[in-house]
């Protein structure tokens, strides 16, 4: 055997023990729905084919189910990657050692350039835990056929907002269609008001158990959607639907607006006639404040093939990779370098939040899980009885101080 031959046989040898060693890497995904599904399995596909050496087991969850199943996990027996989120729902699991740092795959992949926008929510204390995979913007969505025929335009200030509402109310269009039988979509309201009522730095001060829920700032957040309450503005009944459902009357033109993620639109039939604008601004002195949930990879600390999740994750950050899972996923990439797809409503979001003077996750990811799920128990209960609000509040109070002390 020839020295040539004899080296390539021995990297051959070497690989093949690297191979053996690595074994099997595990994921535990919550992207069970079709489109997200088929955009990871085709991504995972990828990897093997680029990795021969690692054979890849995933394991499906739905999204409910998942977020208790993960607490179990981490703490028993975590496979070796988990799909997570951005900002505080990461942060939880790294205050109780729960997850690997990897500022190594940060630093070695030019990661801290390429994903500036995102860098902020994925450290805690100058550690990188996870790659963002995906991000998406929120607004309002509306039905633009409606918008045409009672002659309204896109308003930009809180006043049109209410002026739109109130045409569209009196032609006996509901406003805003909701569901807020799982709670979370009336935290994506709190969101919204508090930001455009107050600011990113005292909407986060609040996330992280900073500011009373009694205070007054607070008290003006509620102020303002108790005028869209009052105003009747809301879909009726919206605690018996859930978000999916409540798509419905957006769709069938009973509804004309709909403040979610991105994630909606495809359910718009095609050729049908649906646009998108900012929420609008409240106070001309806040910035334009969005909130941009982030869909993340993390290694487990107990993961057992770290190595190999770290290959992963790597592979996740590519630019080119991160490209074709959007598009897949119909959702913004979080590196700078990866292309957004062709479609109107990701260019805007795109736009938006390039624009945007600072970006929140979303309320239950920013802030702590005993207070989210408390926070949304009561922005539910005040959008079907406003009056209890003093009540909600004071709740709230104890909770924060509970959770935070």
């Amino acid at each position: 055997m020839t020295l040539k031959k004899l080296l390539a046989a021995t990297a051959v040898s070497t690989l093949m023990m690297t191979g053996a060693q690595a074994g099997t890497l595990v994921i535990n995904s919550n992207q069970s729905d079709p489109a997200p599904k088929a955009a990871w399995g085709e991504l995972i596909a990828d990897f093997e084919a680029a990795n021969p050496d690692i054979d890849v087991q995933v394991n499906e969850y739905d999204h409910e189910g998942y977020k208790s199943a993960i607490r179990n996990w981490l703490v028993t027996s975590p496979p070796d990657i988990v799909f997570w989120f951005a900002g505080n729902r990461m942060k939880y699991f790294v205050d109780r050692g729960l997850l690997e740092p990897v500022t190594d795959v940060w630093e070695n992949n030019n990661m801290y350039q390429n994903f500036g926008s995102t860098r902020a929510s994925m450290t805690v204390d100058d550690e990188q835990y996870g790659v963002p995979a995906t991000y998406y913007q929120w607004g309002m969505y509306y039905n633009a056929d409606i918008f045409e025929q009672y002659g309204l335009e896109e308003p930009q200030t809180w006043e049109e907002f209410i002026e739109v509402c109130e045409t569209l109310k009196a032609n006996g269009v509901t406003p805003i269609t909701i569901g807020t039988k799982f709670l979370w979509t009336a935290a994506g309201w709190f969101d919204y008001l508090n930001l455009r009522t107050n600011g990113l730095d005292f909407h986060i001060d609040l996330m992280d158990g900073k500011v009373p829920y009694t205070d007054e700032r607070v008290r003006q957040t509620f102020a303002n959607w108790r005028e869209l309450i009052d105003g009747g503005y809301f879909l009726e009944n919206h605690a018996s639907y859930s978000w999916q459902e409540a798509q419905a009357p957006l769709l069938n033109g009973d509804a004309a607006m709909y403040l979610m993620g991105n994630f909606l639109t495809p359910s718009f039939p095609e050729g049908s006639n649906y646009d998108f604008f900012q929420f609008p601004q409240i106070d001309p002195s806040v910035g334009m404040f969005e909130d941009a949930p982030t869909d993340t990879v993390h290694i487990p600390s107990r993961a057992k093939n770290k190595a190999d999740a770290k290959r992963f994750l790597a592979y996740v950050a590519q630019a080119d990779v991160q490209t074709q899972l959007n598009l897949g996923l119909n959702q913004l990439p979080p590196n700078a370098q990866a292309e957004a797809g062709d479609n109107k409503f990701l260019v805007q979001g795109l736009e938006m939040l390039s624009e945007a003077d600072g970006t929140a996750q979303f309320y239950d990811r920013d802030t702590d899980p005993a207070m989210a799920k408390e926070g949304m128990k009561g922005f539910q209960e005040f959008m079907v009885n406003p009056d209890r609000l003093d009540r909600i509040l004071e709740n709230l109070e104890k909770v924060r101080q509970r959770v935070f002390r």
